[in-house]
């Protein structure tokens, strides 16, 4: 289950929009922004494309994309 709060966290502490992480990452910005509304989950290439443009570590990775016990909703 994905941590939504985390994930803005470090959306952030980047200092990029969520239209800029669009761009670098190549996801649709209307598909991020449906991900962390949580419709549909993540794919494999988007958690590895946010992850590179975030620079999150492997730990961060895994807290945010497959965290245990966190509530479902996205909002």
């Amino acid at each position: 289950m994905t941590d939504f709060a985390l994930l803005k966290q470090k959306i952030n502490e980047s200092g990029m929009t969520v239209v800029a992480i669009s761009e670098k990452t190549g996801i649709l910005r209307e598909t991020l922004y449906n991900r962390m509304k949580g419709v549909g989950d993540f794919t494999a290439s988007e958690m590895l494309a946010l992850s590179t443009v975030l620079h999150l570590t492997n730990d961060e990775r895994d807290a945010i994309f497959f965290a245990v016990g966190v509530e479902a909703n996205a909002t």
